[in-house]
């Protein structure tokens, strides 16, 4: 997270919603690492329970945040852990403020969800990924949304057999929002105008954002 509190404004309800609709993160545990010593990471879709305490999401058991979970865990059963969400980011040049003082920067915005990652009773798995795919499916304008009724219960069964139920239960929400907050506003509105035609991800959105930050 980015120290400038100009870039720290968002909420935490903002922030919750943001991640809420981004639903894809970058997954690490505190503590855990690879057998080369690299801390454990995994990018991984979610949804967000409706009060914001808890995401919720499945891993592959064989994936070693997974085994971590279920070999290594902490008193209480749980790991410390992190789950990033990126937005919109893209390269600032100098140039489009229209002040030669100035100098080049990344924009971007980033959500950090901290808390308990819990190892979930089987039973919640289906429930998770009902709520996964209707969440993603209802998105999609104009089609009819897929259900997990539609496979067979022994194709059903032999994939629920590979994946468990894991929840991270949110304790801190942090969020940057760095989109130009810290320069005058025609220098931060010229730099909106020309963000679209530089390198990034996502650059009309993100050019919107740097239009209207967070207050």
């Amino acid at each position: 997270m980015h120290p400038n509190p100009a870039y720290r404004k968002a909420d935490d309800a903002a922030n919750l919603a943001f991640a809420g609709e981004r639903g894809f993160g970058v997954l690490t545990v505190a503590g855990a690492v690879d057998p080369q010593g690299f801390p454990l990471i995994s990018h991984i879709p979610f949804t967000l329970a409706e009060d914001g305490t808890r995401a919720e999401l499945h891993l592959v058991r064989s994936n070693p945040l997974a085994r971590a979970l279920t070999g290594g865990a902490l008193t209480g059963g749980t790991l410390p852990a992190a789950l990033a969400v990126s937005g919109p980011d893209g390269y600032v040049s100098p140039d489009w403020y229209g002040d030669p003082q100035q100098v080049p920067t990344w924009n971007y915005v980033a959500v950090h969800l901290r808390g308990a990652l819990r190892l979930e009773p089987p039973e919640r798995l289906r429930p998770y990924l009902d709520r996964l795919s209707a969440r993603f499916e209802g998105a999609i304008p104009g089609k009819t949304p897929w259900k997990i009724d539609k496979m067979d219960a022994e194709a059903l069964g032999k994939m629920m057999r590979m994946i468990v139920p894991v929840s991270l239960e949110i304790a801190q929400v942090d969020g940057t929002w760095k989109l130009n907050q810290n320069k005058p506003e025609a220098a931060r509105l010229g730099a909106a105008a020309a963000v679209e035609t530089g390198s990034g991800a996502e650059l009309a959105a993100l050019a919107a954002l740097m239009r209207n930050p967070p207050a």
